[in-house]
């Protein structure tokens, strides 16, 4: 009776833990996510925003919790390998992306690639990178297959069609591989052209807000490519495209808004005529 007494007073300690110490770990995470998440990382939680590039105010303190929350996590470790590429600190931004690539981490493999591939920190080697992109392409990552499908040389011939499969595959749950399958089925790379194929697949990344796709929508809608022509519903995808901070969207509402341009006589923007 008196061991059973013990055991439920061990208990009771335990769960009686400060909540700060409980969950300090995932509240480091929760910091390093909401300043240093990638947008396009398949690892990224459907909840968090992401950033595309991390702040430079707030680099110190992604190195910081990103660091604490590493050792349980790799998509922590990736992050972390973010703030210290954006602080420039190349050899830790190597050695974090290599921990997190160890740990499954297909976005510190993409990272790795697009260092041997252009030999930036580490000696260059094409082999190395193909490896890496193929390796983060086959678990779906979309920015693995199309560095894989753009990556020349002898070593590595450029396989859009294969981008394709592996895009195809990825698309069903991820708006960067559905916004860049789009891209494809728009200009017929690696396949036949397929606009309302593509006009379907941004609009799937466009929900998710995606700024590229939601440009790609506007795009789409005001030329009537793949579908209805729409005015209305292509200003609707700029202006959202806009709000997230994408130039292009901004220049292309200013040119709904303002539709004739004068030009000098080398054809030289002079202003635009808003009506």
């Amino acid at each position: 009776m008196k061991r059973r007494s013990y055991r439920l007073a061990i208990a009771a300690v335990i769960f009686a833990l400060p909540p700060s110490l409980a969950h300090a770990q995932s509240a480091d995470l929760v910091l390093c996510d909401r300043i240093a998440a990638d947008t396009s990382d398949p690892d990224k939680p459907a909840d968090v925003k992401g950033v595309a590039e991390i702040a430079p105010a707030d680099i110190p303190t992604a190195i910081k919790f990103c660091k604490q929350a590493s050792g349980a996590s790799r998509r922590a470790m990736y992050q972390l390998g973010r703030a210290y590429a954006a602080d420039r600190q190349t050899p830790q931004a190597i050695a974090a992306w290599r921990k997190a690539a160890d740990k499954g981490s297909t976005s510190a493999m993409v990272e790795l690639g697009v260092l041997f591939g252009t030999g930036a920190g580490v000696a260059k080697d094409e082999a190395q990178a193909r490896k890496l992109f193929e390796r983060a392409a086959e678990a779906g990552n979309p920015r693995g297959v199309t560095n894989l499908a753009a990556l020349g040389g002898n070593a590595a011939p450029s396989d859009p069609s294969r981008a394709r499969e592996l895009l195809a595959k990825a698309a069903e749950t991820n708006a960067e591989a559905q916004y860049q399958l789009g891209l494809m089925l728009a200009d017929g790379t690696g396949g036949a052209k397929d606009e309302a194929g593509a006009r379907a697949l941004f609009e799937k990344a466009a929900a998710q807000n995606h700024p590229g796709a939601l440009l790609q929508m506007g795009a789409f809608a005001e030329a009537g490519r793949g579908g209805p022509k729409d005015s209305a519903a292509a200003r609707a995808y700029y202006q959202r495209a806009a709000d997230l901070g994408d130039d292009d969207a901004k220049k292309a509402l200013r040119r709904m808004e303002c539709p004739l341009a004068i030009k000098d006589k080398r054809g030289n923007l002079v202003t635009n005529l808003c009506f």
